[in-house]
């Protein structure tokens, strides 16, 4: 795949973002891609994933997005496979004996609607999104570009051992990493590479190693009790909305840890029918966060203290459903070493850096401590790039010539893996 190549493909994935469990196109493109190219092995969907995932939508939502993934072009026989939404690929490449190196790559959009104006590449060059309401504002078109450029490089390559490329579902409701994890297919990794553009690094940058990822559970607690006349007879009712008051102002005063930092926070709320009706049910959804995955644990089972007291208070009931959740990880020195050489190799590397924090959370450290768990090395490789609009934002793109640069850095640090484990 050339660059002028590399770009089309990411701009045809920057049209069709897709959320969690519905990534019917953009996993239908990349598998067709990766069948012209002779890959040993190619997975697709239910054959990485195991049963039991976190956060899928409805039937009808699916089939809504698997609709508007054939009626973009999505082959057929390739979109029947992804049942349920189990979306995600794998490809493989086996040389014979040797080590196996696997580079984790994730594939969803966000649900953000974006920018229109002028100062817009994607706007003003036809390719930005044609889900309104959705589009890529986090670079997993990049990501997943840069993922079937360095498969290139490497089937170019001689080396002894195993590759796999994984193109990974549901990064950004953090629910597709784990059930990728419990399928097994990463058991026998002993090397592992992650990757994210951006991050607050311009272009020409290589973090050769991302850590001090926060673990993060996600949320959404359900409380319910019964409806009454407000006026006539409230005292008749149990109030949700007040159960959800008192767990709100309750999360927020769980106190911070002498061990490292915590983080807790309700982004939504939601309940009740009318002014005139006591509310029989009330739902808010949050996350809670900490610097270690012990930390974050801890302040998960004071939040659900607070929740479940809340609701005894005000004589309901509840239900707390986590929707997603990621452990915290670090970056291996021996493979920050590797990607270090081999970037400051590199042509159009100007800055090699090798550590930065990520001060968020990634479900990639769910493939990461799985690998290290097994006496394997990880690592989490920010490849800069210039970008208009911050990461979540409507304005958001990427400098394409990151592109080329995340292929040749990544493509050369597995090389020099399968060569020097």
């Amino acid at each position: 795949m050339s660059n002028a190549e590399r770009v089309d493909f990411r701009r045809d994935l920057h049209q069709h973002p897709e959320p969690a469990w519905c990534e019917y196109y953009t996993t239908a493109r990349i598998v067709d891609a990766l069948e012209t190219r002779g890959i040993d092995r190619i997975l697709v969907g239910p054959e990485i994933l195991q049963s039991g995932r976190r956060g899928v939508p409805s039937t009808s939502t699916q089939q809504e997005w698997k609709e508007q993934a054939l009626e973009a072009g999505a082959r057929e026989d390739i979109v029947s496979r992804l049942t349920d939404g189990q979306t995600g690929a794998m490809a493989v490449i086996e040389n014979g004996p040797g080590p196996t190196v696997a580079l984790r790559v994730d594939i969803d959009g966000l649900p953000i609607t974006e920018d229109t104006t002028d100062e817009h590449l994607p706007s003003t060059a036809g390719f930005r999104s044609t889900h309104e309401g959705y589009m890529h504002a986090c670079g997993h078109d990049g990501h997943a570009t840069i993922g079937i450029g360095v498969l290139d490089q490497l089937l170019q390559s001689e080396f002894d051992g195993t590759v796999k490329i994984i193109f990974q579902p549901g990064e950004e409701q953090i629910v597709g990493a784990e059930p990728i994890v419990h399928a097994g297919i990463i058991d026998d990794v002993d090397y592992l590479y992650a990757t994210h553009l951006g991050l607050d690094h311009p272009t020409g940058t290589i973090v050769a190693g991302i850590s001090e990822f926060l673990a993060v559970s996600q949320f959404e607690t359900s409380f319910y009790g019964s409806a009454a006349h407000a006026g006539a007879h409230p005292e008749s009712g149990e109030n949700a909305v007040q159960a959800l008051a008192a767990a709100v102002q309750n999360l927020y005063a769980i106190p911070r840890h002498s061990e490292g930092a915590t983080r807790v926070n309700v982004g939504t709320v939601s309940g009740g029918t009318a002014t005139n009706i006591i509310p029989e049910s009330a739902t808010i959804s949050g996350e809670i966060r900490g610097e270690t995955t012990q930390l974050m644990e801890s302040t998960e089972t004071q939040a659900h203290q607070i929740m479940e007291s809340a609701a005894r208070m005000h004589d309901c009931e509840m239900e707390i459903d986590t929707m997603g959740r990621a452990p915290s990880a670090e970056s291996d020195s021996e493979l920050i070493e590797t990607v270090a050489t081999v970037a400051g190799e590199t042509a159009q590397v100007e800055s090699v850096v090798r550590r930065d924090s990520l001060g968020g959370s990634e479900d990639a450290t769910h493939m990461m401590r799985h690998v290290q768990q097994n006496g394997g090395k990880a690592t989490y490789v920010a490849i800069g790039t210039d970008h208009p609009g911050g990461h979540h934002t409507p304005r958001f793109d990427i400098d394409e010539q990151s592109l080329e640069i995340g292929v040749a850095v990544l493509a050369d640090a597995i090389t020099k893996t399968l060569h020097e484990p």
